[in-house]
């Protein structure tokens, strides 16, 4: 786990990137299919605007799995578990956490994952 000065560096990290996630999100809604012009003056300009739609409902999906993460991160500071490998049990390195404060896993543990995905052509 990490020393007590290291999980309040994440503590507040996760929360500021919580933050910025729902500020965010408030700041930028996502354009509903109400907000459609009645008629596209064309095709192209039809399709424009579909794959406009989709990338930021892509994006705001992406967020809120983001959110979500950021979320069980704190709670597993507040509960003792934050830093630990949830596969193994061993300790995940700062370094790990400094990259991917949200992970859940060792690296040791991310390699054998990716490599048994790779196997089964997930």
């Amino acid at each position: 786990m990490p020393t007590l000065k290291n999980r309040k560096i994440f503590e507040r990290l996760l929360n500021e990137q919580l933050e910025n996630l729902l500020k965010k999100n408030i700041d930028q809604p996502v354009t509903t299919l109400v907000e459609v012009p009645g008629q596209a003056p064309d095709f192209t300009d039809q399709a424009t605007f579909e794959s406009d739609m989709d990338l930021n409902i892509h994006m705001k999906e992406r967020d809120s799995k983001l959110i979500f993460k950021i979320k069980d991160a704190l709670e597993r500071i507040k509960d003792g578990t934050y830093g630990f490998c949830e596969i193994c049990g061993e300790k995940i390195s700062d370094e790990r956490l400094k990259a991917r404060p949200v992970t859940t896993v060792c690296i040791a543990c991310k390699i054998k994952q990716e490599t048994q995905e790779k196997l089964r052509g997930d």
